[in-house]
């Protein structure tokens, strides 16, 4: 009973953080919004075609480009709160229709790549810290180090010059195949369009969680009751077994689900690359095209889904970690 309460009781924190979370992007976005060159008017118009000044000025009138801006971000967030995020001066459709669509292949990008990031770093964390100072210890670090510092739109060009222009394995971007009708897209098509903007997204991200899992399992292994399981005759795989994984697992989740943020900025590099149809490329295309409706709503929303991550990650961590249990009880 106690364990649910406190549950609940987590739930609900990380819920008034995240509206408080929200809250505050709200304004921080509209702010800099509103102090930016960005001219939605001026972008509506060029989208359009020929304007008369008279229809300019009742456009500025109609959308409040001349209201305070205290008043335009009460009736934007009013109009928040009843899920209307605007139309998308670009792609003249609803902003929430959009961000549902390209939240979908966002969505499976971003979750092959945290896969992969979370599985490989994982794994070669482990190998690092048994095999300490070791040959394998030291390349695999150096890589690490590497794959920190490159940037990821570099990464990806070598990728598509390699494996989509010299090799041929796979395609040079899109999420599909062109010219071909979305019900008739199968699945292995899907994900062979997939694998290299995953690839290169889950590459840039698994060195944090190698390294920190290395650093982890090296100081337990170096405690005194490790020493003792070496006295009695445990093996290595034993010891990693019964005390390793214990006590790296929880530091490795909590760090994975915090990388949310550094993979939907990573995304958004790499879906340009890639062409790949995804928010990342939505909201580069709206702050290039000035689709005001469009930036904020895509702002809200990936704050949310981070925001999403972190919570998730501060609820597993107090329910399975046992001291933090004994700490609130």
């Amino acid at each position: 009973m106690r364990t649910s309460s406190r549950i609940a009781r987590l739930f609900i924190e990380n819920i008034l953080k995240m509206v408080l979370l929200l809250f505050a992007v709200s304004i921080i976005a509209f702010v800099l919004v509103n102090y930016s060159p960005v001219d939605p008017v001026q972008q509506y118009v060029i989208g359009v075609g020929g304007v008369s000044p008279e229809q300019r000025l009742q456009l500025e009138e109609y959308w409040g480009v001349n209201d305070p801006p205290v008043e335009r971000y009460m009736n934007w967030l009013s109009a928040l709160m009843h899920g209307d995020f605007g139309t998308s001066l670009l792609y003249r459709r609803p902003v929430i229709d959009i961000i549902g669509e390209r939240f979908v292949n966002s969505f499976a990008l971003m979750l092959c790549a945290w896969l992969f990031s979370g599985i490989i770093g994982f794994i070669l964390g482990c190998v690092m810290g048994m095999k300490k100072d070791g040959i394998v210890d030291r390349m695999v670090k150096k890589i690490c180090y590497i794959l920190s510092s490159v940037p990821t739109f570099w990464l990806g060009l070598i990728f598509l010059l390699v494996f989509a222009v010299e090799l041929k394995w796979f395609p040079l971007g899109f999420s599909t195949p062109i010219g071909m009708l979305d019900e008739d897209v199968t699945i292995w098509q899907r994900l062979h369009h997939l694998f290299l903007p995953a690839l290169t997204l889950s590459l840039m991200s698994f060195a944090n969680i190698a390294l920190h899992t290395r650093q982890k399992l090296i100081d337990v292994l170096e405690s005194e009751y490790v020493l003792f399981a070496r006295a009695r005759g445990e093996s290595e795989f034993s010891i990693l077994r019964r005390h390793g994984l214990r006590n790296i697992i929880l530091p490795a989740i909590t760090l994975q689900f915090a990388s949310f943020a550094e993979l939907f900025g990573g995304s958004v590099i790499a879906e340009n690359v890639f062409s790949y149809p995804g928010l990342g490329s939505a909201v580069a295309a709206a702050g290039l095209n000035s689709d005001v409706p469009l930036l904020l709503g895509i702002t809200l929303f990936s704050t949310l889904f981070v925001a999403v991550g972190n919570m998730i990650a501060n609820t597993l961590y107090g329910v399975i970690d046992p001291q933090i249990r004994e700490a609130e009880d």
